[in-house]
């Protein structure tokens, strides 16, 4: 039933401020910041061809990741699954499903590249570190 509510899959650079993930309990502020998940293009992928699609991160053209969906976890019916017992999906929403082995810094400068083999590339720069003091 999971498979009948996705309308597409796309490439997501999920970032996170480590520093401020090891100080709080909690990571909303670690991951709050208004550019820390910028989104591609939306792509459709069946339900058979889903498990062959391919996660590729580089950072500044260095590959710093590689897994199949297949390799991941959690599938993502189960993940629809569980988050459905939390809250409700509408139409339009974004799950994230994680990210394979590999994650690093990133430093003022560098470029992140998120790719689903064949269907699109996220390119995005990090222009560098902001005031979260108070």
């Amino acid at each position: 039933e999971a498979w009948s509510v996705i309308e597409g899959v796309l490439p997501l650079n999920d970032v996170t401020a480590r520093d401020l993930q090891a100080e709080d309990d909690q990571w909303s502020r670690a991951k709050g910041f208004d550019t820390f998940c910028p989104i591609g293009s939306a792509s459709t992928v069946s339900h058979d061809d889903f498990p062959d699609v391919t996660l590729v991160t580089r950072v500044n053209g260095e590959e710093r990741q590689r897994a199949k969906a297949s390799e991941m976890v959690f599938s993502i019916p189960a993940l629809i699954s569980y988050i459905t017992r939390i809250m409700t999906l509408e139409a339009g929403d974004i799950v994230s499903p994680g990210t394979p082995e590999g994650v690093g810094s990133l430093s003022p400068g560098d470029e992140v590249e998120v790719e689903l083999e064949g269907l699109d590339i996220l390119r995005n720069p990090v222009d560098g570190e902001g005031d979260v003091g108070p």
